[in-house]
């Protein structure tokens, strides 16, 4: 099962997997991902994955498939927080950080998921949306 799951920033698609995920499901993830990417200049995710299992294997294929035609487009990605107390899950996330050094990629145990919520909802300097977030009031 993976299920969307409401974020206070729209530049944030969280989601959060247990049991198995089937492909149905993770296209809904990557059609908000997508959406995301269509409205801001950076976009970040949130995945809460402690009961999660495994994938179907069209889930898999689906998800590395994506995950290769996004490779040529990291700069649209700025942080991915992963909520998880399972070492095994913790381990390839830092794999991954080391592997996409564009992204910020950071584990954050259960009991610390409003401050992973907050650090994916920030943004970087200058890729607001609102100019006045950023400082600029015009010239």
């Amino acid at each position: 099962m993976l299920e969307l799951i409401p974020h206070p920033a729209d530049h944030v698609v969280a989601m959060k997997a247990g049991g198995t995920v089937t492909a149905q499901e993770l296209q809904r993830a990557i059609d908000a991902l997508e959406a995301a990417k269509q409205a801001h200049q950076r976009v970040s995710m949130v995945a809460e994955l402690d009961d999660l299992r495994w994938m179907t294997l069209t889930a898999l294929i689906r998800d590395i498939g994506y995950g290769l035609t996004q490779l040529g487009d990291l700069e649209h990605y700025y942080r991915v927080a992963v909520i998880t107390d399972k070492e095994w899950i913790k381990h390839i996330a830092h794999l991954e950080e080391r592997l996409f050094r564009t992204l910020e990629i950071r584990t954050f145990p259960r009991r610390e998921r409003d401050a992973a919520m907050a650090w994916v909802g920030e943004l970087p300097s200058g890729a607001s949306d609102e100019p006045e977030e950023d400082g600029y009031h015009g010239a």
